[in-house]
């Protein structure tokens, strides 16, 4: 057993709502049409743990999904589990209406809870069970200290004596020295400590605390001992076993590494005194101090080094997670890196770079006589970063306007942008609340600023999270023109190695135009006549997205072509969720390729047999969102930024745009479209009763990330899948 669930209910709520209210019909309806979210998103965590788990991925890979899936439950625990605690403290329970799956929030906590504890022990039983031996197999070893030999200890002692032991700081905890401020998820040693002098006080048990050195890493490696082994000790492996000499007059009779987590959560208050870069800065000091929500240590932890930490952390016995092995399984990703052996990784890929047409001299020549689509990775993503260049570098180019979201430290675009502002007008709209990168877009917002780049912060209370470049150029034939990029994904080259993601550029001017009306609503909050042909949130999309699905639904009434086809990360609003099972009794054929949450409940006799939801997860990171509907056989298809959820369809600015070339247009829709939907490898389908069942192999093994891989190395004569239509909205996929 590897984590200790000491009370099936969380304490901590049954304080502030000691009863439950009996559920009434318009719950228990609710519960049978939707699915929380918060339990859909843990069994996507469970789908990335089932790639660590699968044999068939290379080693270190498997490694790296197990370190995602940690990393991943951090973001859920210090942001929603924080946030559920929070609102029942504050007594929203009993006022609180019941959530999408019917639910109060004290009884979504306790299922919550349960799942987390389940899932923390599937994490540690693939690492100790599956994934420790296959690496000693490979010469690949996480050793304790007591498994080194006298050379490889004699080698870690020099580079604690060098490297670490000047960045400790050990406290032991008496009135003169009180408990340290544990910032959140600082990895620490507590210590059971007691005198060795004698006498009755010193008989007392103390508790001291070291916290281990960010800056340093997780992973020692340690000399080879036999070819082509690598060797490694954790970093706190290697403090605990030098823990005397930082305690001396101490007897050590108790120890364990522990991590706890903070609630994580940006409150933001609109003041006129304050801008929101001084507001958001000012905030994130407040996240590492955030209340406690969850305690991590070691299974071997004594009782009353536990005891003494969740006191101290005021933490309810079930916020306490004991871990059979390395607290922090994210910093796994260390390994991965560290270890020189490219068989046990993915083999390296580099995205096809787009070739101009024969009649065009550079891009902008190119987008004059048609669309670009490119399909990241697996088209390189230098075509978007000389787009954004080319403000700098072309001194046709005039202007040009950005939406910054997240990017990279060491981003082109961000040098081509502040070398863009020595001679062309530089707009910039940065979102500071990204959630996670908002230390670095304040750096990068003033860095900005000093190199005279226009930097504004979008409308206060809404996210930009919309992907526009905007370059106006003065071309060669004496004419001015707009010319476009439309994304789904951040404007971050290294993200772009690893994220599924789609960008169009264009000159059409009825888009351009529209970009431009976004940007001056950005800046302005000067709202435009309209946005035609784009959907922007919070204006105009929820209506649109909810029109768009509904004409399906007329198409299919009245005998003609209809279908949806809809590939985003998340599926939660509940006005879209009903519209689509409007269609869906209507005889439209849904398909959804949602990779993370999705509230809606597909299969159900009635309501929503016509719908079916799969979700791909692999090598890379499922997130282009791309919506095609067939609109009588006069096929229409989207792309952008915006998952269909309420934060993005009313918190946040977002924008859809269609690819309306006739080329790209089939492409999105039998080519990429059309090979998710062919997955029979890494596609799992969603089940009525919420759970996840892998894609059923008929025929060969298809996975569509390796198709487009393999597309991308060489040329392929048909595409894997074609989205066709039958009468009615009958819709299939002919192989």
């Amino acid at each position: 057993m590897t984590t200790t669930h000491t009370t099936s209910k969380p304490t901590a709520a049954r304080r502030v709502a000691k009863k439950k209210a009996a559920k009434t019909a318009p719950q228990a309806l609710a519960e049978s049409l939707f699915f929380s979210r918060d339990e859909s998103w843990l069994r996507f965590n469970l789908r990335v743990l089932e790639e660590a788990q699968d044999a068939t991925n290379p080693l270190l890979e498997r490694v790296k999904f197990l370190a995602i899936t940690a990393s991943n439950l951090d973001e859920f625990v210090e942001i929603r589990v924080a946030s559920l605690l929070q609102r029942i403290e504050e007594g929203h329970n009993e006022q609180q209406a019941p959530d999408e799956g019917g639910l109060t929030l004290v009884e979504r906590l306790d299922h919550v809870a349960t799942m987390l504890h389940e899932f923390v022990e599937a994490q540690y039983t693939c690492w100790n069970e599956q994934l420790l031996p296959a690496l000693d197999a490979e010469k690949v070893r996480v050793l304790r200290w007591r498994d080194l030999d006298g050379d490889q200890q004699a080698y870690a002692v020099e580079f604690y004596e060098n490297e670490v032991d000047p960045l400790l700081t050990p406290v032991t905890i008496d009135p003169s020295h009180p408990f340290p401020r544990v910032l959140n998820k600082a990895l620490c040693l507590a210590l059971l400590l007691r005198h060795k002098r004698k006498g009755a006080v010193a008989a007392a048990t103390l508790l001291g605390v070291v916290t281990v050195p960010r800056s340093l890493p997780r992973l020692v490696a340690l000399p080879q001992v036999a070819e082509g082994a690598q060797d490694f000790i954790l970093l706190h492996e290697l403090i605990e076993s030098q823990v005397e000499r930082m305690f001396r007059g101490y007897e050590v009779i108790g120890k364990s590494a522990f991590r706890v987590t903070r609630n994580s959560n940006l409150y933001m208050q609109e003041e006129e005194s304050r801008s929101v870069l001084e507001s958001v800065r000012a905030e994130l000091h407040n996240r590492r101090k955030g209340d406690a929500v969850r305690l991590e240590i070691e299974t071997t932890a004594p009782t009353e080094i536990i005891e003494r930490l969740r006191t101290n952390f005021e933490l309810d016995p079930w916020q306490v997670f004991r871990m059979d092995g390395p607290v922090n399984l994210s910093r796994l990703m260390n390994l991965y890196g560290e270890t020189n052996k490219p068989a046990l990784k993915y083999p390296v890929f580099k995205g096809k770079k787009y070739k101009l047409g024969r009649k065009s001299v550079d891009l902008f020549d190119e987008l004059r006589q048609k669309d670009v689509l490119l399909h990241h990775p697996f088209d390189s993503y230098e075509t978007v970063e000389g787009f954004v260049e080319a403000a700098a570098e072309d001194p046709s180019v005039v202007s040009i306007k950005q939406t910054l979201y997240r990017t990279s430290a060491d981003s082109p675009m961000f040098r081509a942008l502040t070398e863009a502002a020595q001679s062309t007008d530089v707009t910039v709209v940065i979102e500071l609340m990204a959630r996670f990168d908002e230390a670095s877009n304040i750096r990068w917002a003033r860095e900005l600023e000093d190199a005279g780049v226009g930097v504004f912060h979008g409308i206060f209370g809404l996210k930009t999270h919309c992907k526009l470049a905007l370059l106006v150029r003065r071309d060669a034939d004496g004419k001015t023109r707009r010319y476009a990029h439309l994304g789904t994904g951040n404007y971050n080259p290294v993200t772009a190695r690893f994220y599924t993601d789609i960008s169009f550029l264009t000159s059409r001017p009825e888009i351009t135009s529209a970009v431009q009306s976004v940007f001056r609503y950005l800046t302005a909050e000067a709202e435009g006549e309209h946005y035609e042909p784009l959907l922007v949130a919070p204006l105009t999309m929820a209506g649109d997205v909810i029109a768009l699905i509904q004409r399906e639904a007329e198409h299919a009434k009245a005998g003609r072509k209809a279908g949806i086809v809809a590939k985003m990360n998340a599926l939660l609003d509940r006005k879209t969720v009903e519209a689509l099972y409007a269609a869906s009794q209507a005889g439209v054929q849904i398909d959804l390729i949602v990779r993370g949450m999705c509230s809606l409940r597909p299969g159900l006799k009635g309501l929503s047999e016509t719908i079916r939801v799969r979700s791909i997860v692999g090598r890379y990171l499922e997130h282009s969102r791309i919506f095609s509907f067939v609109n009588g056989g006069e096929d229409e298809t989207y792309c952008g930024s915006a998952d269909w959820m309420a934060r993005n369809l009313y918190e946040r600015c977002e924008v859809l745009f269609p690819v309306t070339d006739e080329e790209a247009g089939k492409r999105l829709r039998e080519e990429i479209l059309g090979a998710y939907l062919k997955d029979n490898t890494k596609a799992r389908l969603l089940q009525a009763d919420g759970n996840y069942v892998r894609a059923p192999k008929s025929g060969a093994a298809f996975s569509a990330q390796d198709y487009f891989t393999e597309m991308a190395c060489e040329p392929v004569a048909e595409t894997p899948g074609k989205v066709a239509t039958k009468k009615a909205g009958k819709k299939e996929v002919i192989s």
